[in-house]
Protein backbone atom coordinates (compact mmCIF):
# COMPACT_ATOMS: atom_id res chain seq x y z
CA UNK A 1 0.00 0.00 0.00
CA UNK A 2 1.05 3.56 -0.62
CA UNK A 3 1.74 5.81 2.39
CA UNK A 4 -1.52 7.68 1.86
CA UNK A 5 -3.51 4.44 1.76
CA UNK A 6 -1.78 3.25 4.92
CA UNK A 7 -2.61 6.51 6.68
CA UNK A 8 -6.24 6.22 5.63
CA UNK A 9 -6.29 2.63 6.88
CA UNK A 10 -4.86 3.70 10.27
CA UNK A 11 -7.41 6.50 10.50
CA UNK A 12 -10.23 4.05 9.77
CA UNK A 13 -8.93 1.67 12.45
CA UNK A 14 -8.73 4.46 15.02
CA UNK A 15 -12.28 5.57 14.21
CA UNK A 16 -13.53 1.98 14.42
CA UNK A 17 -11.81 1.43 17.76
CA UNK A 18 -13.17 4.70 19.11
CA UNK A 19 -16.67 3.59 18.09
CA UNK A 20 -16.36 0.38 20.10
CA UNK A 21 -14.88 2.26 23.08
CA UNK A 22 -17.58 4.91 23.17
CA UNK A 23 -20.29 2.25 22.72
CA UNK A 24 -18.93 0.15 25.57
CA UNK A 25 -18.93 2.99 28.10
CA UNK A 26 -22.16 4.61 26.92
CA UNK A 27 -24.30 1.47 27.09
CA UNK A 28 -22.77 0.44 30.41
CA UNK A 29 -23.09 3.88 32.06
CA UNK A 30 -26.50 4.86 30.69
CA UNK A 31 -28.91 5.34 33.61
CA UNK A 32 -31.75 2.87 33.63
CA UNK A 33 -34.18 5.36 35.18
CA UNK A 34 -33.75 7.89 32.38
CA UNK A 35 -33.87 5.21 29.70
CA UNK A 36 -37.09 3.85 31.24
CA UNK A 37 -38.66 7.31 31.08
CA UNK A 38 -37.69 7.64 27.41
CA UNK A 39 -39.03 4.16 26.69
CA UNK A 40 -42.33 5.00 28.39
CA UNK A 41 -42.57 8.06 26.13
CA UNK A 42 -42.34 5.79 23.08
CA UNK A 43 -38.59 5.92 22.30
CA UNK A 44 -37.90 2.54 20.66
CA UNK A 45 -34.11 2.94 20.83
CA UNK A 46 -34.29 3.44 24.61
CA UNK A 47 -36.18 0.15 24.90
CA UNK A 48 -33.44 -1.58 22.87
CA UNK A 49 -30.72 -0.14 25.14
CA UNK A 50 -32.60 -1.46 28.17
CA UNK A 51 -32.73 -4.90 26.55
CA UNK A 52 -28.97 -4.84 25.99
CA UNK A 53 -28.41 -3.81 29.61
CA UNK A 54 -30.57 -6.67 30.83
CA UNK A 55 -28.44 -9.22 28.93
CA UNK A 56 -25.09 -7.51 28.22
CA UNK A 57 -23.17 -10.67 27.34
CA UNK A 58 -23.62 -10.49 23.55
CA UNK A 59 -22.93 -6.76 23.49
CA UNK A 60 -19.66 -6.97 25.44
CA UNK A 61 -18.56 -9.93 23.33
CA UNK A 62 -18.95 -7.90 20.12
CA UNK A 63 -17.10 -4.96 21.70
CA UNK A 64 -14.17 -7.11 22.75
CA UNK A 65 -14.00 -8.84 19.35
CA UNK A 66 -13.96 -5.46 17.64
CA UNK A 67 -11.45 -3.82 19.99
CA UNK A 68 -8.98 -6.70 19.92
CA UNK A 69 -9.22 -7.26 16.16
CA UNK A 70 -8.71 -3.57 15.45
CA UNK A 71 -5.85 -3.29 17.94
CA UNK A 72 -4.00 -6.26 16.43
CA UNK A 73 -4.54 -5.06 12.87
CA UNK A 74 -3.54 -1.53 13.84
CA UNK A 75 -0.36 -2.78 15.47
CA UNK A 76 0.64 -4.74 12.36
CA UNK A 77 -0.07 -1.94 9.90
CA UNK A 78 1.26 0.81 12.15
CA UNK A 79 4.52 -0.97 12.93
CA UNK A 80 5.26 -1.64 9.25
CA UNK A 81 4.39 1.96 8.37
CA UNK A 82 6.21 3.87 11.10
CA UNK A 83 9.32 1.71 11.53
CA UNK A 84 11.10 2.83 8.31
CA UNK A 85 10.54 6.49 9.11
CA UNK A 86 11.67 5.97 12.69
CA UNK A 87 14.84 4.23 11.43
CA UNK A 88 15.70 7.18 9.16
CA UNK A 89 15.41 9.66 12.03
CA UNK A 90 17.20 7.50 14.61
CA UNK A 91 20.04 6.61 12.19
CA UNK A 92 21.31 10.14 12.66
CA UNK A 93 22.11 9.26 16.29
CA UNK A 94 22.22 5.46 16.61
CA UNK A 95 23.85 2.68 14.60
CA UNK A 96 23.18 -1.03 14.31
CA UNK A 97 22.54 -3.36 16.08
CA UNK A 98 20.43 -1.00 18.28
CA UNK A 99 18.91 0.92 15.39
CA UNK A 100 16.44 -1.79 14.29
CA UNK A 101 15.36 -2.58 17.84
CA UNK A 102 14.82 1.04 18.82
CA UNK A 103 13.04 1.83 15.54
CA UNK A 104 10.63 -1.03 16.16
CA UNK A 105 10.08 0.06 19.79
CA UNK A 106 9.46 3.66 18.76
CA UNK A 107 6.87 2.65 16.16
CA UNK A 108 5.09 0.39 18.69
CA UNK A 109 5.02 3.27 21.19
CA UNK A 110 3.66 5.66 18.55
CA UNK A 111 0.87 3.29 17.50
CA UNK A 112 0.00 2.51 21.13
CA UNK A 113 -0.11 6.19 22.04
CA UNK A 114 -2.28 6.92 19.02
CA UNK A 115 -4.84 4.28 20.00
CA UNK A 116 -4.77 5.12 23.73
CA UNK A 117 -5.42 8.80 23.13
CA UNK A 118 -7.81 8.86 20.15
CA UNK A 119 -9.39 5.41 20.35
CA UNK A 120 -9.69 4.97 24.08
CA UNK A 121 -9.33 7.94 26.45
CA UNK A 122 -11.07 10.68 24.47
CA UNK A 123 -14.03 8.53 23.31
CA UNK A 124 -14.61 7.10 26.79
CA UNK A 125 -14.52 10.51 28.44
CA UNK A 126 -17.00 11.78 25.86
CA UNK A 127 -19.24 8.80 26.56
CA UNK A 128 -19.23 9.56 30.30
CA UNK A 129 -20.47 13.10 29.63
CA UNK A 130 -23.69 12.02 27.89
CA UNK A 131 -24.02 8.22 28.14
CA UNK A 132 -27.75 8.04 27.41
CA UNK A 133 -27.60 10.18 24.25
CA UNK A 134 -24.63 8.26 22.87
CA UNK A 135 -26.20 4.90 23.79
CA UNK A 136 -29.31 5.81 21.81
CA UNK A 137 -27.12 6.75 18.82
CA UNK A 138 -25.03 3.55 18.75
CA UNK A 139 -27.58 0.94 19.77
CA UNK A 140 -28.75 0.15 16.22
CA UNK A 141 -25.22 -0.34 14.77
CA UNK A 142 -24.34 -2.52 17.77
CA UNK A 143 -27.42 -4.69 17.27
CA UNK A 144 -26.48 -5.07 13.60
CA UNK A 145 -22.94 -6.17 14.53
CA UNK A 146 -24.34 -8.64 17.07
CA UNK A 147 -26.41 -10.17 14.25
CA UNK A 148 -23.54 -10.24 11.73
CA UNK A 149 -21.06 -11.71 14.21
CA UNK A 150 -23.55 -14.09 15.75
CA UNK A 151 -21.42 -17.28 15.33
CA UNK A 152 -18.40 -15.68 17.02
CA UNK A 153 -20.63 -14.08 19.65
CA UNK A 154 -22.24 -17.42 20.40
CA UNK A 155 -18.85 -19.15 20.70
CA UNK A 156 -17.07 -16.63 22.93
CA UNK A 157 -20.13 -15.73 24.98
CA UNK A 158 -20.83 -19.41 25.56
CA UNK A 159 -17.28 -19.93 26.85
CA UNK A 160 -17.59 -16.90 29.13
CA UNK A 161 -20.91 -18.16 30.51
CA UNK A 162 -19.31 -21.54 31.14
CA UNK A 163 -16.58 -19.97 33.27
CA UNK A 164 -19.15 -17.87 35.13
CA UNK A 165 -21.14 -21.03 35.82
CA UNK A 166 -18.07 -22.87 37.09
CA UNK A 167 -17.19 -19.96 39.37
CA UNK A 168 -20.87 -19.62 40.43
CA UNK A 169 -21.00 -15.97 39.43
CA UNK A 170 -24.17 -14.21 38.17
CA UNK A 171 -24.37 -13.52 34.45
CA UNK A 172 -27.06 -10.84 34.77
CA UNK A 173 -26.71 -7.39 36.31
CA UNK A 174 -28.84 -6.72 39.37
CA UNK A 175 -30.85 -3.57 38.70
CA UNK A 176 -32.73 -3.43 42.01
CA UNK A 177 -32.93 0.16 43.23
CA UNK A 178 -32.73 0.55 47.01
CA UNK A 179 -33.73 3.46 49.21
CA UNK A 180 -30.02 4.15 49.62
CA UNK A 181 -29.67 4.58 45.86
CA UNK A 182 -32.57 7.04 45.82
CA UNK A 183 -31.10 8.97 48.75
CA UNK A 184 -27.77 9.20 46.92
CA UNK A 185 -29.53 10.53 43.82
CA UNK A 186 -31.38 13.09 45.93
CA UNK A 187 -28.09 14.24 47.50
CA UNK A 188 -26.59 14.58 44.04
CA UNK A 189 -29.63 16.50 42.86
CA UNK A 190 -29.40 18.87 45.83
CA UNK A 191 -25.71 19.51 45.20
CA UNK A 192 -26.41 20.17 41.52
CA UNK A 193 -29.19 22.61 42.39
CA UNK A 194 -31.94 20.48 40.82
CA UNK A 195 -33.63 20.02 44.21
CA UNK A 196 -34.28 22.90 46.58
CA UNK A 197 -33.22 22.44 50.20
CA UNK A 198 -36.78 22.07 51.49
CA UNK A 199 -37.60 19.57 48.71
CA UNK A 200 -34.53 17.52 49.58
CA UNK A 201 -35.46 17.55 53.27
CA UNK A 202 -39.04 16.56 52.51
CA UNK A 203 -37.95 13.54 50.44
CA UNK A 204 -35.49 12.50 53.13
CA UNK A 205 -38.26 12.64 55.71
CA UNK A 206 -40.46 10.36 53.59
CA UNK A 207 -37.81 7.65 53.66
CA UNK A 208 -37.08 8.33 57.32
CA UNK A 209 -40.53 7.14 58.43
CA UNK A 210 -39.53 3.59 57.43
CA UNK A 211 -36.77 3.56 60.04
CA UNK A 212 -38.17 5.72 62.85
CA UNK A 213 -40.25 3.96 65.49
CA UNK A 214 -43.58 5.23 66.73
CA UNK A 215 -42.06 6.19 70.09
CA UNK A 216 -40.03 8.94 68.38
CA UNK A 217 -43.19 10.79 67.30
CA UNK A 218 -45.80 9.97 69.93
CA UNK A 219 -46.94 12.05 72.90
CA UNK A 220 -45.26 10.49 75.93
CA UNK A 221 -47.21 8.90 78.78
CA UNK A 222 -46.41 11.65 81.28
CA UNK A 223 -47.87 14.30 78.95
CA UNK A 224 -51.18 12.52 78.30
CA UNK A 225 -54.44 14.20 79.26
CA UNK A 226 -57.24 11.70 79.79
CA UNK A 227 -60.68 11.35 81.38
CA UNK A 228 -61.86 8.79 83.88
CA UNK A 229 -65.23 7.15 83.32
CA UNK A 230 -66.55 8.71 86.53
CA UNK A 231 -64.73 12.05 86.07
CA UNK A 232 -66.61 14.97 87.66
CA UNK A 233 -68.15 17.39 85.18
CA UNK A 234 -66.20 20.35 86.53
CA UNK A 235 -62.92 18.46 86.04
CA UNK A 236 -63.88 17.57 82.47
CA UNK A 237 -64.68 21.20 81.67
CA UNK A 238 -61.41 22.35 83.20
CA UNK A 239 -59.39 19.89 81.11
CA UNK A 240 -61.28 20.82 77.94
CA UNK A 241 -60.58 24.49 78.55
CA UNK A 242 -56.92 24.06 79.45
CA UNK A 243 -56.07 21.40 76.86
CA UNK A 244 -58.06 21.95 73.63
CA UNK A 245 -57.29 18.58 72.05
CA UNK A 246 -59.62 17.00 69.52
CA UNK A 247 -59.63 13.57 71.22
CA UNK A 248 -59.14 12.34 74.78
CA UNK A 249 -58.56 8.88 76.21
CA UNK A 250 -61.17 7.50 78.57
CA UNK A 251 -59.89 5.14 81.27
CA UNK A 252 -61.31 3.07 84.07
CA UNK A 253 -59.57 4.14 87.30
CA UNK A 254 -56.02 4.10 85.87
CA UNK A 255 -54.40 5.11 82.58
CA UNK A 256 -53.43 1.55 81.64
CA UNK A 257 -57.06 0.43 81.74
CA UNK A 258 -58.32 2.15 78.57
CA UNK A 259 -61.95 1.75 77.62
CA UNK A 260 -61.95 4.00 74.54
CA UNK A 261 -61.68 7.62 73.47
CA UNK A 262 -64.02 10.57 73.21
CA UNK A 263 -64.17 13.37 70.65
CA UNK A 264 -64.21 16.83 72.21
CA UNK A 265 -66.76 17.94 69.59
CA UNK A 266 -69.26 15.38 70.89
CA UNK A 267 -68.82 16.79 74.39
CA UNK A 268 -69.27 20.32 73.02
CA UNK A 269 -72.54 19.26 71.36
CA UNK A 270 -73.79 18.01 74.74
CA UNK A 271 -72.99 21.39 76.26
CA UNK A 272 -74.67 23.29 73.38
CA UNK A 273 -77.77 21.10 73.72
CA UNK A 274 -77.80 21.90 77.43
CA UNK A 275 -77.28 18.24 78.26
CA UNK A 276 -75.07 17.03 81.13
CA UNK A 277 -71.63 15.87 80.00
CA UNK A 278 -71.64 12.08 80.06
CA UNK A 279 -69.05 9.51 78.99
CA UNK A 280 -71.68 6.78 78.88
CA UNK A 281 -74.13 8.45 76.50
CA UNK A 282 -74.84 6.56 73.28
CA UNK A 283 -72.25 7.15 70.54
CA UNK A 284 -69.90 9.17 72.78
CA UNK A 285 -67.33 6.51 73.63
CA UNK A 286 -65.42 5.18 70.61
CA UNK A 287 -62.93 2.38 70.19
CA UNK A 288 -59.41 3.16 69.03
CA UNK A 289 -56.43 1.16 67.70
CA UNK A 290 -53.89 -0.23 70.18
CA UNK A 291 -50.39 -0.36 68.67
CA UNK A 292 -47.14 -1.93 69.96
CA UNK A 293 -44.24 0.44 70.53
CA UNK A 294 -42.06 -1.52 68.09
CA UNK A 295 -43.90 -0.32 64.95
CA UNK A 296 -42.27 2.06 62.51
CA UNK A 297 -44.03 5.24 61.48
CA UNK A 298 -44.72 3.73 58.06
CA UNK A 299 -46.48 0.80 59.74
CA UNK A 300 -48.46 3.27 61.86
CA UNK A 301 -49.65 4.97 58.66
CA UNK A 302 -50.75 1.57 57.34
CA UNK A 303 -52.68 0.95 60.57
CA UNK A 304 -54.40 4.33 60.29
CA UNK A 305 -55.29 3.55 56.68
CA UNK A 306 -56.73 0.12 57.45
CA UNK A 307 -58.71 1.22 60.51
CA UNK A 308 -59.81 4.61 59.19
CA UNK A 309 -58.57 6.23 62.39
CA UNK A 310 -56.15 9.07 63.06
CA UNK A 311 -55.59 8.44 66.78
CA UNK A 312 -54.05 5.40 68.49
CA UNK A 313 -52.66 4.24 71.83
CA UNK A 314 -49.11 2.88 72.03
CA UNK A 315 -48.33 0.16 74.56
CA UNK A 316 -45.15 -1.72 75.48
CA UNK A 317 -44.51 -5.42 75.96
CA UNK A 318 -45.97 -5.27 79.48
CA UNK A 319 -49.27 -3.88 78.15
CA UNK A 320 -48.57 -0.52 79.77
CA UNK A 321 -49.52 2.67 77.95
CA UNK A 322 -46.40 4.55 76.83
CA UNK A 323 -48.13 7.24 74.77
CA UNK A 324 -50.54 8.15 72.01
CA UNK A 325 -49.83 8.88 68.37
CA UNK A 326 -51.92 10.81 65.85
CA UNK A 327 -51.85 11.19 62.10
CA UNK A 328 -50.65 14.76 62.64
CA UNK A 329 -47.66 13.45 64.64
CA UNK A 330 -46.60 11.24 61.75
CA UNK A 331 -47.17 13.90 59.11
CA UNK A 332 -45.16 16.43 61.12
CA UNK A 333 -42.18 14.07 60.76
CA UNK A 334 -42.74 13.90 57.01
CA UNK A 335 -43.36 17.60 56.45
CA UNK A 336 -40.69 18.76 58.89
CA UNK A 337 -40.43 22.53 59.07
CA UNK A 338 -43.46 22.95 56.78
CA UNK A 339 -45.67 21.93 59.72
CA UNK A 340 -45.97 24.45 62.53
CA UNK A 341 -45.66 22.60 65.85
CA UNK A 342 -47.68 23.83 68.78
CA UNK A 343 -44.70 23.29 71.09
CA UNK A 344 -41.21 23.46 69.67
CA UNK A 345 -38.89 20.94 71.29
CA UNK A 346 -35.69 22.56 70.01
CA UNK A 347 -35.40 26.34 70.35
CA UNK A 348 -32.39 28.08 68.84
CA UNK A 349 -31.02 30.79 71.14
CA UNK A 350 -28.22 31.81 68.78
CA UNK A 351 -25.92 30.15 66.23
CA UNK A 352 -24.11 28.24 68.96
CA UNK A 353 -26.72 27.29 71.55
CA UNK A 354 -30.12 25.63 71.76
CA UNK A 355 -32.70 24.84 74.45
CA UNK A 356 -33.83 21.24 73.97
CA UNK A 357 -36.75 19.45 75.59
CA UNK A 358 -35.62 16.27 77.33
CA UNK A 359 -38.18 14.16 75.42
CA UNK A 360 -36.95 15.31 72.00
CA UNK A 361 -36.34 12.26 69.76
CA UNK A 362 -32.72 11.62 68.81
CA UNK A 363 -33.55 11.87 65.11
CA UNK A 364 -34.67 15.49 65.55
CA UNK A 365 -31.54 16.38 67.53
CA UNK A 366 -29.34 14.75 64.88
CA UNK A 367 -31.05 16.70 62.10
CA UNK A 368 -30.91 20.10 63.79
CA UNK A 369 -27.37 19.80 65.17
CA UNK A 370 -26.08 17.82 62.15
CA UNK A 371 -24.80 14.97 64.30
CA UNK A 372 -24.23 11.74 62.35
CA UNK A 373 -24.96 9.33 65.19
CA UNK A 374 -25.17 8.85 68.94
CA UNK A 375 -23.24 6.12 70.80
CA UNK A 376 -25.19 2.85 71.14
CA UNK A 377 -28.39 4.65 70.20
CA UNK A 378 -30.38 1.42 70.29
CA UNK A 379 -30.42 1.73 74.11
CA UNK A 380 -32.43 4.99 74.25
CA UNK A 381 -34.77 7.10 72.12
CA UNK A 382 -34.64 10.66 73.48
CA UNK A 383 -31.94 13.17 74.34
CA UNK A 384 -32.80 12.62 78.03
CA UNK A 385 -32.07 8.93 77.56
CA UNK A 386 -28.76 9.87 75.95
CA UNK A 387 -27.81 11.88 79.06
CA UNK A 388 -28.70 9.02 81.40
CA UNK A 389 -26.77 6.56 79.25
CA UNK A 390 -23.65 8.72 79.13
CA UNK A 391 -23.71 9.77 82.80
CA UNK A 392 -24.57 6.25 84.02
CA UNK A 393 -26.80 7.77 86.73
CA UNK A 394 -29.95 9.81 87.23
CA UNK A 395 -28.87 13.31 86.13
CA UNK A 396 -29.16 16.39 88.31
CA UNK A 397 -29.11 20.07 87.40
CA UNK A 398 -25.78 21.30 85.88
CA UNK A 399 -24.69 17.75 84.94
CA UNK A 400 -23.21 17.84 81.44
CA UNK A 401 -21.90 15.62 78.66
CA UNK A 402 -19.59 16.64 75.81
CA UNK A 403 -20.14 14.85 72.53
CA UNK A 404 -19.63 15.53 68.79
CA UNK A 405 -18.46 19.09 69.38
CA UNK A 406 -21.39 20.00 71.67
CA UNK A 407 -21.92 20.33 75.41
CA UNK A 408 -25.24 18.93 76.66
CA UNK A 409 -26.08 20.45 80.07
CA UNK A 410 -29.14 19.76 82.25
CA UNK A 411 -30.82 23.05 83.16
CA UNK A 412 -34.22 21.91 84.41
CA UNK A 413 -35.18 18.67 86.14
CA UNK A 414 -38.33 17.62 87.97
CA UNK A 415 -38.78 14.40 89.95
CA UNK A 416 -35.83 12.75 88.19
CA UNK A 417 -37.26 13.76 84.80
CA UNK A 418 -35.06 15.92 82.56
CA UNK A 419 -37.30 18.74 81.36
CA UNK A 420 -34.78 20.84 79.47
CA UNK A 421 -31.15 20.88 78.35
CA UNK A 422 -28.89 23.62 77.14
CA UNK A 423 -26.84 22.48 74.15
CA UNK A 424 -23.80 24.62 73.36
CA UNK A 425 -21.40 24.29 70.45
CA UNK A 426 -17.86 23.77 71.77
CA UNK A 427 -16.05 23.55 68.44
CA UNK A 428 -16.01 26.60 66.14
CA UNK A 429 -17.90 26.51 62.85
CA UNK A 430 -15.85 26.21 59.63
CA UNK A 431 -15.06 29.61 58.12
CA UNK A 432 -17.20 28.82 55.06
CA UNK A 433 -20.29 28.34 57.25
CA UNK A 434 -19.55 31.41 59.36
CA UNK A 435 -19.41 33.54 56.23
Amino acid sequence: MTPSETMLMMLALVVTSSFFSVSEIALAAARKTRLQLLSNEGNARAAKVLQLQEAPGNFFTVVQIGLNAVAILGGIIGESFFTPYAAVVLSLFIEEPWLSLLSFGFSVFLVTALFILFADLIPKRLAMIAPEDIALAVVKPMLLLITLLKPLVWFFNGLANLFFHLLRLPTMRQNDITSGDIMAMMDAGAQAGVLQQHEHQLLENVFEIESRTVTSAMTQRENLIYFLQDEPIDSIKAKLGEHPHSKFLVCNDVLDNIVGCVDSRDLLIQVLNEQPISMTAEGILKTLPILPDTLTLYEVLEQFKSTGSDFAVVINEYALVVGVVTLKDVMSIVMGELVVNEEEQIIERDKNSWLVDGLTPLADVMRVLEIDSFPQAENYETVAGFMMFMLRKIPKRTDSVSYAGYKFEVVDIESYKINQLLVTRTEPLPQSEVA
